[in-house]
């Protein structure tokens, strides 16, 4: 059975360190039930063929035991290496089964965690980097179709559908933020100094200021859903401003995209904050300017404006940072 070593080295090679620990345990403990079970067939039987029915009923029950995890298939797949292989039963053959197993989960796990373990950094920055670029875009397509004052119901259809891939978006950096925590549990910091990939992970607070961002963007989309909808009372605000807004949607677009720049490591041009942050601040005095114009108009669009304007205003605080902020950066 010298097959059985580098077998089981090979299916302990997991994704990350703190996975091939974890799961050689309960690959382990699988592999040895597979191994004694399917030699006390052999011994009761007296014949592989009648081994193999006898054990492998009980061996697909064990499979499925939750202790085992997803590892409890290959309690089956040691028995029939074990039955396989035709060496005779005895608490010698029994033991050596038992001690290529271990010597084989060793060397997987130690090829993990002390030649060059996989560590996951990156992806969360990609992610980060992918959810802002796409957050501006969203702005951006809203901020041209708002200008051109052409928009109706399937144009805000087509901004849902956005919305809720920055949705998917963000469950990715979820994700990434998982398998970053997890890939660091047990590495070194020798060995992470081995790898290309970024050493210091984007805190997780930013995956919570990007949740914030994201949500806000599909109440955003949704408002002017509502408001695009003939059947429905809102009606969406018209004339100088709506152009006002657009132009505010952009300007929190670019600063999306800025951001997206920073995690992806580009080289920043010269820095528009403060002449951002004026731009902003105007349009933000000339839209409730408008509001309060609207609010003669009738109540419908006032509200829409309102609602509008709200949601704009999270955006901003969430995005463009506030200049103490930018000047301690």
């Amino acid at each position: 059975m010298a097959l059985m070593a580098p077998w089981v080295a090979l299916v302990l090679v997991q994704a990350t360190v703190y996975s091939s620990v974890r799961q050689a345990g309960q690959q382990f403990a699988a592999i040895c039930a597979g191994a004694l079970l399917a030699s006390a067939a052999q011994a009761i039987m007296d014949d592989n063929t009648g081994a193999l029915v006898l054990s492998l009923p009980v061996l697909m029950l064990v499979a499925n035991w939750s202790r085992f995890g997803g590892q409890g298939i290959y309690a089956a797949t040691t028995a029939v290496f074990v039955l396989a292989s035709g060496t005779a039963v005895s608490a010698a053959a029994v033991g050596h089964r038992v001690g290529q197993a271990a010597l084989g989960a060793v060397i997987g796990v130690a090829v993990n965690a002390l030649v060059l373990p996989p560590i996951h950094l990156r992806d969360v920055r990609e992610n980060l980097a992918a959810l802002a670029r796409e957050a501006g875009d969203l702005l951006h397509s809203v901020a041209a179709d708002l200008r051109e004052t052409q928009w109706d119901a399937q144009s805000a259809a087509g901004w849902t559908s956005d919305a809720a891939r920055l949705e998917r978006r963000l469950e990715a950096l979820y994700s990434a933020r998982s398998w970053s925590r997890e890939s660091l549990r047990l590495t070194s910091g020798r060995l992470r100094r081995l790898h290309r990939a970024p050493t210091v992970v984007p805190p997780e607070d930013e995956d919570r200021r990007w949740s914030r961002v994201t949500g806000n963007l599909g109440a955003l989309t949704r408002t002017l859903a509502v408001a695009a909808d003939e059947h429905r009372t809102p009606a969406p605000p018209e004339g100088p401003v709506l152009d006002l807004y657009a132009r505010l949607l952009r300007l929190i677009g670019d600063a999306c995209h800025t951001e997206a720049g920073r995690w992806a490591g580009e080289r920043p041009g010269a820095d528009p904050a403060t002449a951002t942050e004026e731009t902003m601040e105007e349009l933000h005095r000339r839209l409730q300017e408008g509001l309060r114009e609207h609010a003669g108009q009738g109540a419908a669009r006032t509200a829409v404006l309102g609602t509008l304007l709200l949601q704009a205003e999270n955006l901003w605080a969430e995005i463009v940072p506030e200049p103490r902020e930018s000047a301690e950066q």
